[in-house]
């Protein structure tokens, strides 16, 4: 192994060492630190608040996550590239030319193409250059004749006949985007067009050689199945009368046609026979043909049938078939015709396209343009350099340590914001895909967690979060409590509960925790007496309630008689000795609570004043203690790492939060400092004077264990 000869400098926090990265020297020197070391080896692309584009393009082979491998081959690059590497922490966004070297190969290339970038822009002697600059391509490439993209635009030919031939192409097959913002042609389409080119041109070709026009041929094209069908019809009908009777349409084939209009009533017609079908087996050609067809009949004579036959007003099978034989050729070859983009433009534009023979001028344009593309992809590194001076030194301190999470200096990439809800704010807000996945890796972080689902006041956009609550208790944190939602850009959303995962908040919150729950049990027991105690008094109001009179009896009649629903069952008879076994049992048990009561507190009576503080801290111990240790070795234990695994970050080290950092990540509503404040409340409850309460019960307890222990005599004497 090679020496590390970078001196690193490390920061504790979390529970952990971390790398201390300050310099543009200390990135440069990423690749020699050990990733035993690095707080993370891999992170999402979506989720983080961090410039998406530098992220993208770390990413490169496009699977949505940036690994240790991806930085340190960006660290690389920098090497090759940087020659003052304090340009990454330098305040600023604009990259200074002085900063890149231009003594290495890809050093002088990257320089090269920012002063040609500056030079089209008019600003030949600028010193830097900004990701804006690199970003306007239309005004970089708007001088330029060639750019490296693999695209020529109409103005890049030089003569006229090339132009329209790019314009032909870019009509048959749409256009790409030079760089310059231009529309053109590339390759690809070029080969394309010129294939249906000379397909189409040998089709044409072939018209030559072949009998009558194009236009009889068309006539003969749209009628031909028609006429078939008819002399087929016809045939039958020679062959059976009865299939002459089938074949042609009767009454109610027309009767529909009563309430059409001119357009549905043609169109009703044109399934229809183009004429009577007859024996006989002549087409009549004007009078008597499907008024569908009529004008289409008529272009076939005029066209096809006069200049062939002559003068005809009806044709038999046997002229049909001459007509046939006669256009068979030409049918054939317009049946051949093949199927390209190129003929929109019509045929003369094609023969004249072939004839100008300019795919050799367009291939050897996209030749010179692409001859460039080295120079074109030296703008892209700009660019690239530029992003990464930018944000690749927030970057690391975001993986490579947590800085940014531990100092709070700035927030940290993860960081989606800060959620209001119960008087508290919490900013370690996570931007989660699914709740319910999240949850089984997340809850082993320890941490209370509040799943919310967040909606976008006046809109149909919805984010999921994940919010630690570090501070306070959970007393009112339960599914359906509403609360807001604040971005990182200031946007607020309206969040709302849908998942909680229980975990020890405070210690304080232990502290107090079995006396809550022993608030709860007693009031639900107390609401379990009341109920049943409500029982009895149902069942004693159901026997003395009144029975219904009995319905008069029925007279004798011949009516059919109709059976009445069985009445209803008889409440149960009051149980009495039920009833008084119940209160005999509650009056036992409050006896039996009264004497432990009455118990502890005559041996609390009995200690010395010295010892009754003790008791109490105790008594105290007993009760809070094992929930304050349980809750406190928890605490202790809260980490990050859970709930970042499981939004696709690969932590690698324990992210620790511990109760004075969890404690700021949490905040309580407090009033601001020098405020006044009036403790007069018009609304306020009546105070009940629970101190003299408190104090006849504890002396009527003290009387009852006194006399109950037979210490009466002894206090009076």
């Amino acid at each position: 192994m090679t020496k590390n000869t970078h001196h690193w400098r490390f920061f504790r926090a979390g529970g952990f060492d971390q790398a201390r990265i300050e310099s543009g020297a200390d990135i440069l020197a990423l690749e020699d630190l050990d990733q035993k070391l690095w707080v993370a080896l891999a992170c999402p692309v979506e989720g983080l608040y961090f410039d998406a584009e530098i992220l993208r393009m770390l990413d490169r082979d496009n699977d949505g996550r940036v690994r240790a491998s991806d930085l340190l081959t960006e660290v690389r690059w920098l090497k090759s590239v940087l020659g003052d590497p304090e340009e990454l922490v330098r305040d600023g966004e604009d990259l200074r030319l002085s900063a890149i070297d231009g003594t290495s190969p890809e050093g002088a290339r990257v320089l090269a193409s920012a002063r040609c970038i500056l030079a089209n822009l008019g600003r030949p002697d600028a010193q830097t250059v900004a990701l804006a600059d690199t970003l306007d391509t239309e005004r970089i490439f708007a001088s330029t004749r060639f750019n490296g993209d693999g695209v020529i635009p109409a103005a890049t030919a030089e003569d006229a006949g090339t132009r329209a031939v790019i314009k032909d192409i870019i009509v048959c097959l749409g256009a790409e985007t030079d760089r310059s913002g231009a529309p053109g042609i590339n390759q690809q389409k070029i080969d394309v067009f010129y294939d249906g080119i000379v397909r189409h041109a040998v089709w044409l070709d072939r018209e030559k050689d072949l009998d009558g026009t194009a236009a009889a041929a068309e006539t003969v094209l749209v009628v031909r199945d028609k006429i078939d069908g008819f002399f087929l019809r016809c045939r039958l009908a020679a062959y059976s009368i009865d299939a002459a009777v089938m074949i042609n349409p009767g009454a109610e084939a027309f009767s529909s046609l009563a309430d059409k209009g001119v357009a549905d009533s043609l169109a009703m017609l044109r399934p229809l026979p183009l004429a009577a079908v007859s024996a006989d087996g002549m087409l009549p050609l004007q009078d008597g043909v499907n008024p569908a067809w009529a004008d289409a009949l008529s272009a076939f004579r005029r066209e096809a049938v006069l200049p062939l036959l002559g003068e005809r007003d009806r044709l038999s099978a046997g002229e049909w078939e001459v007509i046939l034989s006669r256009y068979a050729g030409r049918l054939e070859w317009m049946a051949e015709k093949p199927e390209t983009p190129v003929a929109v433009l019509g045929d003369a534009r094609i023969l004249e396209i072939r004839a100008a023979g300019a795919k050799p001028v367009l291939d050897a344009l996209i030749g010179e343009d692409e001859a460039l593309e080295g120079e074109a992809a030296a703008i892209d590194a700009v660019e690239r350099l530029i992003r990464l001076r930018m944000g690749f030194y927030r970057l690391v301190n975001n993986f490579v340590s947590f800085r940014d999470f531990y100092t709070r200096r700035k927030g940290a990439v993860f960081l989606a914001g800060t959620l209001y809800l119960d008087g508290r704010s919490a900013d370690l807000c996570i931007r989660v895909q699914d709740p319910g996945r999240h949850a089984v890796l997340a809850g082993l972080s320890r941490i209370y967690l509040v799943y919310c689902d967040c909606t976008r006041k006046g809109g149909g956009e919805k984010i999921s979060i994940a919010a630690a609550f570090t501070a306070g208790d959970a007393d009112q944190l339960m599914v359906g409590r509403n609360g807001v939602f604040y971005d990182r850009d200031g946007g607020d959303w309206d969040a709302t509960i849908v998942k909680l995962i229980d975990h020890p908040i405070s210690v304080r919150q232990a502290f107090w925790s079995p006396y809550k729950q022993m608030a709860r049990l007693i009031n639900e027991q107390i609401g379990k007496v009341a109920a049943a105690a409500q029982n009895p008094v149902q069942v004693v109001q159901l026997a003395v309630t009144p029975a219904a009179p009995a319905a008069p009896a029925a007279t004798p009649s011949k009516a059919p008689v109709s059976v009445a629903p069985p009445a209803a069952s008889a409440p149960p008879a009051f149980d009495v000795a039920r009833f008084a076994g119940i209160f005999a049992a509650i009056g036992l048990a409050l006896g039996a609570i009264g004497t432990a009561v009455a118990t502890v507190v005559t041996g609390f009576l009995r200690m010395s004043w010295w010892q009754m503080p003790l008791a109490t801290a105790g008594l105290l111990l007993v009760i809070s203690g094992p929930s304050v240790i349980i809750a406190y070795m928890k605490l202790r234990q809260r980490s990050l790492a859970p709930i970042l695994d499981a939004t696709g970050w690969a932590v690698n080290a324990r992210v620790r939060i511990n109760i004075p950092f969890g404690g700021s990540l949490t905040s309580m509503a407090r009033l601001p400092e020098g405020a006044e404040r009036s403790l007069a409340d018009p609304y306020a409850e009546k105070r009940r004077p629970w101190g003299l309460y408190i104090t006849l019960l504890g002396v009527l307890l003290a009387a009852l264990a006194a006399w109950r222990f037979g210490l009466a005599g002894w206090l009076l004497g």
